[in-house]
C-alpha cells in the first residue's frame, strides 16, 4: 500500500450541483465535491457560488475533513441571487491548493 502525502491529494472538484428556488430570489444549492482528503493538513474546506462576473454570492465553510466520505454532498441555503442572474459558477476550495479544481456552471431554475 502506498502512502499518500497531503500535497498529492490534488485540488477539490465540484462533480455535481443542483439549485432549487426557495422563495423569490433565494436559492438552495446542493453541491457534491470530490477530493482525496488526507486529514486536517489537506482537505476540501469550502465551496462558493459566484455570478458570471466572479462576485461571490454565497460560501459554505466545511469544518472538518471527509477522509472516509468521498465524494460528499453538502447544502448551502438562503443564497440571494440578484435579478437578472441566470447562471452561476460553483467552485470548491481546499486547504492546500485553494482553488483550481473542476467548477460547474449551473443555470438557475425559474421555479
Amino acid at each position: 500500500m502506498m502512502a499518500v502525502s497531503g500535497a498529492s491529494a490534488g485540488e477539490a472538484d465540484v462533480i455535481a450541483a443542483k439549485a432549487a428556488l426557495q422563495q423569490e430570489g433565494t436559492y438552495r444549492f446542493d453541491v457534491t465535491i470530490a477530493h482525496a482528503d488526507t486529514g486536517w493538513e489537506h482537505y476540501a474546506d469550502a465551496f462558493e457560488v459566484l455570478d458570471m462576473d466572479g462576485k461571490v454570492l454565497g460560501t459554505r465553510t466545511l469544518l472538518h475533513p471527509h477522509v472516509d466520505e468521498q465524494p460528499f454532498t453538502r447544502s448551502l441555503l438562503g443564497v440571494v441571487i440578484p435579478k437578472g442572474v441566470q447562471k452561476v459558477t460553483i467552485r470548491a476550495h481546499d486547504s492546500v491548493h485553494e482553488y483550481g479544481g473542476r467548477e460547474i456552471v449551473l443555470t438557475l431554475p425559474l421555479k
